[in-house]
């Protein structure tokens, strides 16, 4: 499997501008290639390169290797655009925000990524070095910096590209490493279900509770001061608001990734599978008032399924995905199926059996039947695919997006 493993680099500030340089001139070509295959309708990157190859050499002063990176990243650019088009990503037809996509060529940031292959890119890992080609010639001896773990992957299992990127001041190189992957896991012996929520941020079916109200309280007091930064909107308040950029994001990110290590690690411990929902499109589906909605969009529950899914694939253990409607009015116990049952966010009684229990760890209990149910049926661990075709109401009922037999359709309803 390919693992992206992130290395900052530490270049002399002579370095730092030929990199910038670099960088403005790459996405600058890219940006006029990108007008050329709008105007041509041309975004097939063999036939793209016969019209904009040698002029991108000469205009900005790229090598051979780096112009062909700036045109294959325009092709790509507009395959990516094409795709989310198609999946309904960028709205309806005739929408606003798909048309501004639509109706005019992609433009790249003068600060956007680069990519590098090994003719642009050598690595010295043992010196903590690497020697990189700029627009004013190539410069050897920069020092990076690294954990002994990335720097034993990337000695190890690093293959092909490397992107230069340019973030909050900081030089960075995301090396593509392709990392052998456990024996599959072909019978377990059960599932361990995940419910993901807003409150919790996942509940397993044995019980435990991973809550979210410390993440949730930060959350709400970085909005708060962003808003009264915004407002004061004086010089030190901008420089506040550009330092505490992404703050959020990474305590976010860091928290997901201990979940999910949890979660893969029991899973891998005790020779069981992983259930987890298939929420695709809950954004689109779900109408909540104005305050509630900065809650469910910053909701990162993709990301905890990502990670949660690449974990399990490195490790071996089986992922399978399952349909989440009902699953938070459905009694574990006797299958009862009644909106009541919910009494409230933590609480479930079941209206027909009794049976009581904490909602959240209900709804796990409901994932683990579902997703061991499908995996009698056949299915197979895999990540959810995009789907072919949707509509701004979310996916098409009956099937779930790596389309399995859903085991009872329905819509998806929020809070399960």
């Amino acid at each position: 499997m390919k693992l992206v493993v992130q290395i900052r680099l530490l270049p002399s500030p002579v370095q730092a501008a030929a990199l910038e340089a670099t960088l403005c001139a790459c996405n600058e070509a890219a940006t006029w290639v990108s007008n050329v295959a709008f105007e041509r309708g041309e975004s097939r990157n063999f036939a793209l390169r016969k019209h904009t190859y040698e002029q991108v050499k000469s205009r900005w002063g790229l090598g051979a290797q780096a112009a062909q990176h700036v045109i294959k990243k325009t092709c790509d650019a507009y395959t990516t655009l094409r795709a989310n088009l198609r999946a309904g990503n960028l709205g309806r037809p005739g929408s606003k925000r798909r048309r501004q996509a639509s109706d005019r060529p992609i433009a790249f940031r003068p600060g956007g990524g680069q990519p590098y292959d090994d003719r642009m890119l050598s690595w010295q890992i043992s010196e903590r070095t690497v020697s990189i080609w700029t627009i004013q010639g190539r410069l050897k001896g920069m020092t990076f910096t690294a954990s002994p773990e990335q720097l034993s992957t990337l000695a190890r299992y690093r293959r092909g590209e490397s992107d230069l990127v340019h973030r909050d001041g900081m030089w960075f190189l995301n090396a593509t490493c392709e990392v052998p992957e456990a024996e599959p896991n072909t019978g377990p012996v059960d599932f361990l279900g995940i419910d993901l929520g807003i409150v919790n941020i996942a509940t397993t079916s044995d019980g435990q509770i991973m809550a979210g109200r410390q993440l949730n309280r930060i959350r709400v007091r970085e909005r708060g001061l962003r808003q009264k930064l915004q407002k004061k909107n004086t010089p030190s308040a901008r420089r506040r608001l550009k330092k505490r950029r992404r703050k959020e994001a990474r305590r976010a990110k860091d928290i997901n990734h201990k979940i999910a290590k949890h979660v893969v690690a029991e899973a891998e411990r005790t020779g069981r599978g992983i259930a987890l929902e298939d929420l695709t499109g809950i954004r689109e589906r779900v109408r909540l008032r104005k305050p509630q909605r900065a809650t469910l969009h910053s909701w990162a529950f993709q990301q905890l399924g990502e990670f949660i899914a690449y974990k399990a694939r490195r490790a071996g253990v089986p992922v399978v995905y399952v349909d989440p409607a009902y699953t938070s009015r459905t009694c574990a116990q006797c299958g009862h199926i009644d909106k009541a049952n919910r009494v409230s966010q933590a609480f479930f009684a079941c209206r027909s059996c009794g049976f009581v229990d904490h909602a959240d760890r209900n709804g796990s209990r409901n994932i683990r039947a579902r997703g061991l149910e499908l995996w009698r049926r056949g299915a197979k661990s895999t990540a959810p695919a995009v789907p072919r075709s949707r509509s701004a109401a979310g996916r098409k009922r009956g099937s779930t997006a790596s389309d399995a037999t859903l085991c009872k359709p329905g819509t998806s309803v929020p809070g399960s």
